[in-house]
């Protein structure tokens, strides 16, 4: 065992300080002393970093205009050119500097200017891009059903679940009554939106649920209304603004069928704004009556 003398006395020798060298005080020295400071230098420093941002500001809203009105309306959709053009143009930017900025400044420039100035003109390309292609000033986005589908809850369903487009029913019997229900939503006008919505069955059309208009299917519009419960409650129309449709496909046996459902409307800066999508409605008998 240690006794407390030998311990305070091994304590006190490893705390006794080294003698420093002579080149250790010389690095002591020179870690205090300060840098010197050159107001001119930092001042030109300050005017380039200035003019980078600007010009990266300025240059990425220029492209994100001539994308909006020039080569979007040449297109019909989502095109890969529509983001590879911006990124490919981030390699302009030193070249940029030098054809614009004043000679004395353009000098100054460093890496970490080009990383910054490229993180710069692609957030001020993506923004002035989200203004110009959504209401008011353009609509890129089409009509979609606003949450899927939806049964009117019914006699004979014990049991129903969603999930990932595909509505399975339960029955405890042979057949059932069955009333479909769904929503269009837009964000500019989801009663001008054109609809095309089928029932198939193995491939072969059993009927047309709805042609024309949204604002057009008064019928279908006044059903929903009538519709005192889902079994998805109000999911198929979470907000005011959804239109609500319902439609009775009649007596359904086990099986399974296809929704087929087409929207589109007149779009800007492109002519059409499609959205297609395919619904699976799985019956199937689990139990008796």
């Amino acid at each position: 065992m240690v006794d407390v003398d030998t311990a305070l006395r091994a304590s006190a020798y490893s705390g006794k300080k080294k003698p420093k060298s002579a080149g250790g005080k010389d690095d002591e020295k020179k870690s205090r002393k300060l840098e010197p400071f050159d107001p001119v230098a930092a001042h030109l420093k300050e005017r380039a970093d200035a003019w980078s941002m600007w010009l990266v500001i300025v240059y990425g809203l220029g492209i994100g205009m001539l994308m909006r009105y020039v080569l979007m309306p040449t297109l019909t959709g989502p095109e890969t050119i529509l983001w590879l053009i911006p990124l490919l143009l981030i390699a302009t930017l030193p070249p940029l500097h030098k054809v614009l900025i004043p000679g004395e400044l353009s000098t100054l420039f460093d890496k970490g200017n080009w990383f910054r100035g490229s993180f710069l003109f692609i957030f001020t390309w993506l923004a002035i891009s989200f203004i110009l292609v959504n209401p008011p000033y353009a609509d890129i986005a089409p009509p979609t059903f606003a949450g899927g589908l939806d049964v009117e809850v019914t006699d004979g369903v014990v049991d129903a679940k969603w999930r990932g487009g595909v509505y399975t029913l339960g029955l405890d019997r042979g057949s059932v009554d069955v009333v479909l229900g769904f929503a269009v939503r837009d964000n500019v006008d989801a009663e001008g939106a054109e609809i095309e919505v089928s029932l198939w069955q193995y491939g072969a059309l059993v009927r047309e649920l709805a042609s024309g208009t949204a604002a057009g299917q008064t019928d279908a519009i006044a059903d929903f209304d009538t519709v005192e419960s889902w079994f998805r409650g109000n999911a198929v129309a979470p907000h005011a603004l959804d239109i609500g449709m319902a439609y009775d496909l009649g007596t359904l046996t086990p099986g399974e069928y296809e929704v087929r459902v087409h929207l589109s409307e007149e779009g800007d800066p492109w002519t059409s704004n499609d959205w297609d999508q395919v619904y699976t409605i799985v019956i199937a008998q689990v139990a008796t009556a």
